[in-house]
């Protein structure tokens, strides 16, 4: 029997759009199975009506918070103390965080310090400590690019990619930490090198799909596909060109 980590998704309805929500599910999934799915604020609020929506088409479960004091943000604290609950019942593999708050810092990396992965989705303006709190962190741009073609994030030519200089040293680092002696390196274990270095890296915020698809457009690496032992599989494989 297959191993699927179980999820709990946690939706800070205040800092995300429902436009968002067919996509998001579609990536969790990739992730795991999310178990529990609830999002939290104001119900009473017109600002949500575009959530109140699409709940129960993906059976995810509201939780009322008002807003007793204006300014002091009511929900951030019920997700915490949910998240807290959650957490002590040991029945889950990881949480989904969605919010782009900095106030969920904390809780990422207390639920990390617990052994458990955790997964965040917020925009771009999000704060750097909170993206960095968390296993893996993807920018709600792109789900809203693959929700509306019209939002596509265009993918960046050579020439942008090779002056953008944090890309190109996160990119041959891992290459370099994943090499064999002739300097070749197997793109999934260059893959895995990044996830560790930088929780927010994902091609799609390059315009690109797939990792080996955004190396191959920077036309700093050769790659070169091998076959996998007597099997029919195909890996593909990178190198610094100025290894050569």
């Amino acid at each position: 029997m297959e191993y699927t980590n179980k999820l709990a998704v946690l939706i800070d309805a205040d800092n995300a759009q429902p436009v968002i929500i067919d996509s998001l599910l579609t990536e969790i999934a990739n992730y795991g199975v999310a178990s529990v799915k609830r999002i939290y604020g104001d119900w009473t609020s017109p600002g949500l009506k575009g959530w109140k929506e699409v709940l129960l088409e993906h059976s995810i479960q509201p939780m009322q918070q008002f807003a007793y004091t204006k300014g002091k943000n009511a929900t951030d604290s019920a997700m915490i103390i949910d998240a807290m609950d959650l957490l002590y019942t040991n029945n889950f593999n990881g949480f989904c965080i969605v919010s782009s708050d900095s106030d969920f810092t904390k809780l990422a990396s207390r639920i990390r310090e617990s052994g458990l992965l955790v997964y965040g989705f917020g925009e771009k303006k999000t704060p750097s400590a909170f993206v960095s709190a968390c296993d893996k962190f993807i920018y709600t741009e792109v789900l809203r690019a693959k929700s509306d073609e019209s939002e596509a994030i265009a993918k960046k030519s050579s020439n942008e990619l090779k002056r953008d200089t944090k890309l190109v040293t996160l990119l041959r680092n891992a290459v370099e930490a994943s090499s064999d002696e002739s300097g070749w390196a197997q793109l999934a274990s260059v893959g895995s090198n990044i996830a560790k270095q930088s929780s927010e890296f994902d091609p799609r915020n390059y315009g690109y799909a797939k990792l080996g698809e955004l190396v191959a457009a920077t036309k700093l690496f050769d790659t070169e596909e091998r076959q996998i032992g007597t099997t029919n599989s195909k890996a593909l494989y990178v190198r610094d060109k100025r290894n050569k």
